[in-house]
């Protein structure tokens, strides 16, 4: 493409092309932005944050050892139920984390919200159960209590 935003053809996000800007930065721009010298002299290495996408969100929620779907299971487990989150739930709750454009920290007040109240009605649920946490109970398109699985017990003769 020829002309104005030639450069910029390929681009669509906003938040990606902030990035790539941002990481440019050398010291002599902060000075300008208006740091002292003196400081900026002391800074070892400047470095730079990238935007999260829907991807490396996902990977938040599922890979650390601490993990927060993982910090979920392990409650159920306390309350013998097992939970697990289709992958369409992950991809939804990592959608509603960029709609508030908050980061990572947008997951945990996301997932607070959804599970707060089975996390209350888990003590008297009958046990063994199995919850599945699905896309459309993350959109709201369903119920919560549409995620309980009767668990299937294995008893010996």
């Amino acid at each position: 493409m020829i002309g104005f935003n030639s450069e910029l053809s390929g681009k669509t996000d906003d938040k990606s092309e902030y990035s790539d800007i941002i990481r440019q930065v050398i010291p002599e721009d902060i000075i300008e932005y208006g740091m002292i010298p003196e400081m900026v002299g002391r800074l070892p290495v400047i470095t730079t944050l990238s935007a999260l996408d829907e991807q490396a969100l996902i990977d938040i929620l599922t890979k650390p050892k601490n993990a927060l779907v993982r910090q979920y299971q392990r409650f159920f487990e306390m309350e013998n139920a097992e939970l697990e989150f289709t992958d369409g739930a992950l991809h939804a709750l990592a959608k509603k984390a960029l709609q508030r454009d908050t980061g990572a920290r947008a997951l945990r007040a996301i997932a607070e919200e959804l599970m707060v109240d089975l996390m209350y009605q888990l003590p008297e649920e009958p046990k063994p159960a199995k919850y599945v946490i699905t896309q459309d109970i993350v959109e709201g398109n369903a119920d919560l209590a549409t995620a309980k699985h009767k668990k299937t017990r294995k008893e010996s003769a």
